[in-house]
C-alpha cells in the first residue's frame, strides 16, 4: 500500500464514523465506500521482476495503445505507450536498471491520456536511464483525471530493473522510448503489469559487438 492511500483515506473514515454517530448509518456509506476506493487505488502488489539479459519491463500496469517509431533527438526510436485507467494499480518502476541522466518536468495540458498528442502537450515528467549502453527514457504522462505526477529518485541514482520509482495519480499514461533496435515483445491491446511484464529486449554489449563484428566481416567480403 502507498501511504498515500491513507492520508486519502483516513479524513473519509473520519467523516464516515462522525456521520454515523451524528446523523444516522446510512449517511456514512458514500465516505466509507470512498475510503475503501482509495485504499484499493493505492494498492502496491509485490511483483517478480524478468532477469533475462536486455529485457524492458512496463513501468506501469495497464493496456498498450500504442507501438511506432518516433524521432528523439536525431535519431529513430522504439515507443511504446502505456495508458492506466484508474482500475489500474498507479506505481511506477524503473523499465531497465541503470543510472538517472536527468529529470525533466514539463508542464502542459491535461488532455485524455489516450490521445497521441498528449505524449508531447500533456504535463509529464521525462526521465533518462543509462545502463548497459544502452540509453532508454521513461515519461509518466498526466491524463485526463491526473492531476499529479509523483517521482521519488533524483538525478545519478542507480536504480534496478522493476525498482519502484514513483506513481501517478488517478487515470495516466507511461510511454517508454528505446533504440530502434530493440525486439518487442508486446503488441497493441495487450494488458501489462508494471515491472512483471517485458515490453521488448534490447541487444546487451555482447551481441551489439557480435553484431558489429559481423558487419565488418560482411563490408570485408
Amino acid at each position: 500500500m502507498v501511504r498515500d492511500g491513507y492520508f486519502y483515506a483516513a479524513p473519509l473514515l473520519a467523516a464516515a464514523i462522525l456521520l454515523g454517530w451524528l446523523a444516522s448509518p446510512p449517511w456514512a456509506v458514500i465516505p466509507l465506500l470512498l475510503a475503501f476506493f482509495f485504499l484499493w487505488f493505492f494498492r502496491d502488489p509485490e511483483r517478480i521482476i524478468p532477469q533475462e539479459a536486455g529485457a524492458v519491463v512496463s513501468p506501469g500496469d495497464g493496456r498498450v495503445t500504442d507501438v511506432s517509431t518516433v524521432s528523439l533527438g536525431n535519431r529513430s526510436r522504439t515507443r511504446i505507450s502505456i495508458f492506466l485507467s484508474v482500475f489500474n494499480v498507479h506505481v511506477n518502476r524503473s523499465p531497465i536498471a541503470g543510472v538517472i541522466r536527468d529529470i525533466r518536468y514539463q508542464r502542459g495540458q491535461f488532455m485524455n491520456a489516450m490521445s497521441k498528442v498528449s505524449a508531447e502537450q500533456n504535463e509529464q515528467n521525462i526521465v533518462t536511464l543509462e545502463g548497459d549502453g544502452q540509453t532508454v527514457v521513461f515519461k509518466q504522462i498526466a491524463g485526463l483525471l491526473a492531476r499529479r505526477i509523483v517521482f521519488h529518485p533524483k538525478v545519478g541514482d542507480r536504480l534496478e530493473r522493476g525498482q519502484r520509482v514513483g506513481l501517478i495519480k488517478f487515470g495516466s499514461r507511461v510511454d517508454v522510448l528505446m533504440d530502434a533496435s530493440a525486439r518487442v515483445s508486446v503488441k497493441v491491446g495487450d494488458r501489462v503489469k508494471g515491472g512483471a511484464t517485458a515490453l521488448a529486449y534490447l541487444p546487451t554489449p555482447r551481441e551489439a559487438v557480435a553484431v558489429g563484428n559481423d558487419s565488418v566481416a560482411q563490408g570485408a567480403r
